[in-house]
């Protein structure tokens, strides 16, 4: 990840940042004191939210956005706390484009 433009490699940096910081006005070192268990409940919270909004007919594509960066900001703040850069995640990711979900979980 070294463009630095990439918005996903600044959130990680922020997300580093705060991890190694006690700074008692931020919500994601706050989500880092209270640890694993805190930050995989917001991930389940966030998680139902965009599954309601998907099934939400009147809700628009705002809201399933939204929500969509809603999980993906606290995934990226479980990956700070595990010590997981990104960029593995995108590698893996590259490693199964054009791999069938099929054939991708029989290698497992």
């Amino acid at each position: 990840m070294n463009d630095k433009n990439n918005v996903i490699e600044r959130l990680s940096d922020i997300l580093k940042d705060r991890k190694e910081s006690s700074e008692s006005s931020s919500y994601t070192s706050m989500l880092y004191s209270e640890g694993i268990q805190k930050i995989i409940s917001k991930i389940k919270e966030e998680s139902n939210e965009l599954i309601e909004a998907a099934l939400d007919d009147v809700k628009k594509d705002d809201a399933i956005i939204h929500e969509a960066a809603d999980l993906l900001f606290h995934v990226m703040v479980l990956l700070a706390y595990m010590g997981i850069d990104p960029s593995e995640i995108l590698r893996e990711l590259e490693k199964r484009e054009g791999i069938s979900g099929i054939e991708e979980k029989s290698k497992r």
